[in-house]
């Protein structure tokens, strides 16, 4: 079931986003910079919508996203992430679906997503294609030498 992410939810997102084991150290700490700022200011005013899959009160992945500031009715997706646990259970399918659902009702028109080209993100990439997402752009050695920025969107 998914629910928009409660305070107590920052522990399990926190977690979830250390064991994936794609995400550097630095990425995250951008979670955890992302989450204090929805958790101190709210999602409107920080711009930072997170989202959880519950079942039987744990938490099996999240979502955060937002609208994209300078533009009308665009919004990105920050980050997903899955239990590697829960994998395979169709969790990322149902975040997309609510992710996408609510932005269409907040008037959103197109969906940004970006990630890393690296081949450990091979499985992200064909997510995200199978989710219906277009492969936009790529942008060599965006990130350092070797790492492109694979950028992907869908209209709403």
């Amino acid at each position: 079931m998914i629910s928009i992410a409660a305070e107590l939810d920052g522990r399990s997102i926190q977690i979830i986003t250390a064991n994936t084991s794609v995400f550097s150290p630095e990425e995250v700490a951008c979670v955890r910079e992302l989450w204090d700022e929805y958790r101190q200011h709210g999602a409107q005013t920080s711009g930072y919508y997170f989202v959880v899959e519950r079942e039987e009160g744990r938490v099996r992945g999240y979502a955060c996203y937002g609208p994209r500031s300078l533009t009308e009715g665009t919004f990105e997706l920050y980050w997903i992430a899955v239990d590697p646990q829960c994998r395979r259970a169709g969790v990322g399918r149902l975040l997309f679906d609510w992710v996408e659902k609510d932005i269409r009702q907040m008037g959103g028109r197109l969906i940004v997503v970006e990630t890393s080209g690296l081949e450990k993100y091979a499985p992200t990439r064909r997510f995200y294609l199978a989710t219906g997402y277009i492969l936009e752009a790529t942008l060599k050695d965006f990130y350092k030498d070797g790492d492109d920025l694979v950028i992907f969107t869908k209209h709403l």
